[in-house]
């Protein structure tokens, strides 16, 4: 999933896509004119510098980035927009829209409560300030005078803009769904929204999660963030489940083999000393195994990807660490993180199919953690001594069910028993997504 945030200076741009980079999204930020979206990146911000341009100039430019990131892949995109309403607002919004075509519909959340803006009654207020009363009026470029928002969309913008109030706001997702797909089936192509915390924010982008049809996220950034991460989670509604096994110990080799004659599995095998970073094979290896790891997910449930292998004796840490002049514990620390960086590609290429992950070795889950910007797991449940059962916090892989396992803890049957645990896991949470209704 490629997503692409169109703002109109480089600050706004790089404030959004820092917010996402903290959720563990590699994202990169850059500038009209020097656009390179075909990068490894999941979320590219570009500043468009169209704030002080004519309402046509700003027009141009997003209409050409939009054009622009659509060709590299971006399927979903945002349009931040100034905490304080400055700009040409209604009119980027206007060709973002066009560009996506007549069935995409803009939300508007002008609210940045951290930053002490919140909109009530559809009046946005800086610090409990009516917008108009605050030095953004006195702007010499383009003063604000309302502080309506849905007035200064109606006068910005030629499509039709909706509202949805507070009270409405208030009454949580379930009530927000059901206007939102009013305000869409009245034709409303701009719908504006109050809110004055994180957590109606939250709930606000849960309630977008739940439709259908093409929606883009207008707002400073909070709305943006929850909603790519609401997004995110809807699509990981698989049952299969990922096995990153970078432990080495002869306890882990039975319990690999227990695990590997049960579910028929072949596992994907990464030499060790190739992961290391001063291999130059490293970048092909694993893009290799990533390759190979999807083409199994093709024909099986469950993908396994390790670096132990049987008929392989433990890597010279120590020799190698003389001889590429570094310590053991950075070479091993490369092929945890290169084990990570696997599982992490492997999950997000996967399109949904994987919705689990089981990971041995203390390492490796750390390493797994650093990949995918985790806070933490909320644990859930013990399967046997030294293996946990829960859901990633925050990151890419936030509420992703996961099972980790210490590489000396368990009986023969403990990889088995914790793959059989998430299946069953994630079979029962598994729902069809809610169809639209209109």
């Amino acid at each position: 999933m490629k997503i692409g945030i169109i703002a109109d200076d480089l600050t706004g741009a790089n404030a959004t896509g820092v917010r996402l980079s903290k959720q563990g999204f590699r994202t990169a930020s850059m500038v009209f004119g020097l656009i390179h979206p075909e990068g490894d990146y999941d979320v590219v911000s570009v500043d468009t510098d169209s704030r002080y341009a004519t309402p046509v100039e700003a027009r141009r430019r997003v209409t050409q980035t939009v054009h622009i990131l659509r060709q590299g892949g971006t399927q979903v995109f945002c349009k931040r927009i100034d905490s304080t309403f400055r700009g040409n607002v209604g009119a980027e919004l206007d060709a973002l829209l066009d560009v996506l075509g007549e069935e995409t519909t803009a939300v508007v959340v002008p609210s940045f409560p951290d930053s002490g803006r919140i909109t009530v009654g559809g009046y946005l207020l800086v610090n409990g300030i009516p917008l108009q009363r605050t030095d953004v009026a006195k702007d010499p470029v383009a003063p604000i005078t309302r502080s309506h928002i849905p007035t200064l969309l109606k006068e910005q913008s030629r499509l039709p803009v909706g509202f949805i109030e507070m009270e409405t706001v208030l009454e949580g997702m379930p009530a927000i769904h059901r206007t939102l797909v009013k305000q869409i089936q009245k034709g409303n192509r701009i719908i504006v929204l109050d809110a004055v915390t994180e957590e109606q924010i939250e709930q606000i982008a849960k309630a977008m999660g739940r439709i259908q049809k093409p929606l883009v996220p207008a707002d400073p950034g909070p709305l943006s963030v929850a909603y790519i991460k609401t997004h995110f989670q809807s699509r990981q509604k698989g049952t299969k489940v990922l096995v990153t096994v970078g432990s080495v110990t002869p306890t882990t080799g039975r319990q690999l083999e227990h695990f590997m004659k049960e579910w028929d599995c072949r596992p994907v095998y990464v030499a060790p000393e190739v992961l290391t970073i001063g291999s130059d094979r490293r970048n092909e290896a694993m893009e290799r195994a990533i390759e190979e790891a999807l083409e199994r997910s093709r024909h099986s449930d469950v993908i396994l990807v390790t670096t132990h292998h049987p008929e392989q004796g433990l890597l010279d840490l120590a020799a190698l660490a003389k001889e590429q002049g570094t310590s053991e514990g950075s070479l091993a620390k490369s092929i945890t993180d290169g084990l990570a960086g696997i599982s992490r590609r492997i999950i997000e290429r996967s399109r949904g199919e994987i919705g689990g992950c089981f990971a041995s070795g203390g390492d490796v889950t750390a390493s797994l953690f650093a990949a995918t910007g985790t806070r933490g797991i909320e644990l859930l449940e013990e399967i046997q001594p030294l293996i946990a059962y829960g859901r990633f916090i925050g990151g890419y892989l936030d509420g992703i069910p996961i099972v980790t396992k210490g590489g000396m803890a368990g009986d023969i049957r403990a990889i088995d028993a914790s793959v059989r645990h998430l299946k069953i896991e994630l079979i029962k949470r598994k729902q069809p997504m809610k169809e639209w209704e209109g």
